[in-house]
């Protein structure tokens, strides 16, 4: 009977077992740290997983298949040199999304589809149940949801997705939400607002009428014998069962969402088993007045300040009584300090975990400021571009993190902000107000997002939770035939009214007139 009911069980367990591809192909660090986990806690829970990824990953389960993408950074597929990263910070959104994200997208897409391990792989006969992509420019990667005739899930690296709004008839709130990739000082004023409906329409027309169409042809050339017809990948993301988005409303703000639009926020955070080398455990358990931690992420190298702001940091941290770990990419530092620490590598969310750091000074990406709101770390921020202002500029107003503009990088500025939020326990509690707000959920961030992903599974895609609107047209679906002809109906009334009564004036008139003239005959 024992073993009946052990069988039983497996076999319940196994038939819940679906065969899962996860597409996360962008070669970037930070992205594949957030996504990471998702493609892992799928295999643990038995899934079948394959993973078109550009970071292989030490894993010892059966059930979890790598992919290798040919492993090419960003800056080689739009054409240029890998820039100083600095020099980007006065380029507009506008500029951005030319310079790196169309561009690179395109590369990155065509490197993925000509990659050996994915040609390869594409050729052989698959089977899935459901397809995982990440949303990050590499729309033609949708494609192969229709090739499996396996529902689409869609999972983002920021938060917010206003084409994906558009497209799934998600409320845009233009009021209150930007665009992810756009930096807006005052985004409620009057000015501020002009400029997100200004960059939200210009950002979804270049997508939708350039960018997609440079997708579709990726399509055509590289995915060849397609079942017929083909959805159009406008239509692909519109049928999308479910979007996860790296957003929560304790720290992103409230947000009307549709059921299959979930926020998993911090969900690389859940559940971290990973520890802190010997060395470094040991510092940090040492530095007896705390440590600054500095690091600007894996795109933005802080060795690659010009020699005026790096003497700048310098100068303010050998004033300092903390330690200050610094993540400084190369073997140039020619300058002692005995409270420095530099590594070209520091185990992030590890060293922000531990109690005695005291304040993150970051460029401000995403993924880094929910590890530091996730460990109650207060920020000081240096954005550079894409979502990073956005971020650091809602830590400012919730009170745990302060902006530094990197022109503004010298070493009044630097003490000045850096004395504020070592000395001021304001930061510090705020700080830890939000990691208890970010952590206070039915249930963690990963589990949310597997529950979501097998229920789609359980459900056959689920269409039941999609918007019923996304059928309509965008003229339909905001109502406006019926605001049309509202307006019609009234100006007609109106008009008949106008006629009606003018026509009376004319008659009232008329008989006036006649009775006048019969008075002056008599």
């Amino acid at each position: 009977m024992l073993w009946y009911c052990i069988g039983v069980v497996i076999l319940s367990i196994c038939s819940e077992c679906a065969n899962i591809l996860y597409v996360v192909p962008f070669t970037s660090r930070s992205h594949y740290i957030m996504l990471k986990p998702i493609g892992l806690e799928l295999a643990k829970r038995g899934h079948n997983v394959t993973v078109i990824t550009g970071h292989k990953t030490d894993v010892n389960l059966t059930n979890y298949h790598q992919v290798m993408v040919d492993d090419k950074e960003i800056w080689e597929l739009t054409g240029m040199k890998r820039p100083n990263v600095f020099t980007m910070v006065d380029i507009s959104a506008e500029e951005f999304h030319d310079i790196i994200l169309w561009r690179g997208g395109l590369g990155h897409t065509e490197v993925t589809l000509q990659s050996p391990q994915v040609k390869h792989f594409l050729a052989n006969d698959n089977k899935f149940d459901l397809v995982i992509s990440e949303q990050f420019f590499q729309e033609a990667m949708f494609t192969l949801a229709h090739k499996y005739n396996a529902p689409l899930v869609l999972i983002t690296t920021y938060g917010n997705c206003m084409r994906h709004n558009i497209v799934s008839r998600n409320p845009l709130q233009l009021a209150t939400v930007v665009s992810e990739f756009l930096d807006v000082k005052d985004p409620t004023s009057f000015w501020g607002r002009l400029r997100n409906l200004y960059f939200t329409v210009y950002e979804y027309v270049w997508w939708k009428y350039w960018y997609l169409e440079k997708q579709e042809e990726f399509v055509r050339k590289y995915l060849p014998n397609l079942p017929q017809p083909v959805p159009s990948l406008y239509e692909l993301q519109r049928n999308a069962a479910l979007i996860l988005i790296n957003s929560h409303f304790s720290f992103d703000g409230p947000v009307a969402y549709l059921p299959n639009i979930v926020e998993v926020g911090g969900l690389h955070l859940t559940r971290s088993t990973s520890k802190l080398p010997q060395d470094l455990q040991k510092l940090l358990d040492e530095s007896k007045h705390g440590v600054v931690y500095v690091n600007f992420g894996s795109n933005v190298r802080s060795s690659e300040m010009p020699p005026e702001k790096k003497l700048a940091f310098v100068k303010i941290f050998s004033e300092l009584k903390q330690t200050v770990f610094w993540k400084w990419e190369d073997d140039n530092f020619d300058i002692k300090t005995n409270n420095v620490v530099i590594r070209k590598w520091f185990p992030q969310k590890d060293v922000l975990s531990h109690p005695n750091v005291k304040v993150f000074i970051s460029h401000g990406g995403l993924i880094g400021t929910q590890e530091a709101i996730f460990h109650g770390v207060p920020i000081i921020g240096v954005p550079i571009y894409a979502d990073q202002y956005n971020n650091l500029l809602q830590a400012q107003k919730l009170g745990f993190g302060k902006i530094l503009q990197y022109r503004d990088i010298n070493e009044d500025t630097l003490r000045k902000n850096l004395h504020e939020v070592l000395k001021d326990d304001t930061y510090k509690n705020k700080a830890q107000e939000m990691s208890k707000r970010f952590k206070d959920r039915p249930m963690p961030a990963l589990d949310t997002a597997m529950y979501w992903i097998e229920y789609v599974i359980r459900n056959k895609g689920a269409d039941f939770i999609k918007n019923p609107a996304h059928e309509l047209s965008w003229f339909a679906n905001n109502m406006l035939d019926v605001f049309a002809f509202l307006l019609l109906s009234f100006i007609v009334s109106a008009y008949v009214v106008f006629i009606v009564v003018r026509a009376l004036i004319i008659i009232a008139q008329s008989s006036s007139t006649n009775k006048s003239k019969k008075i002056k005959t008599k």
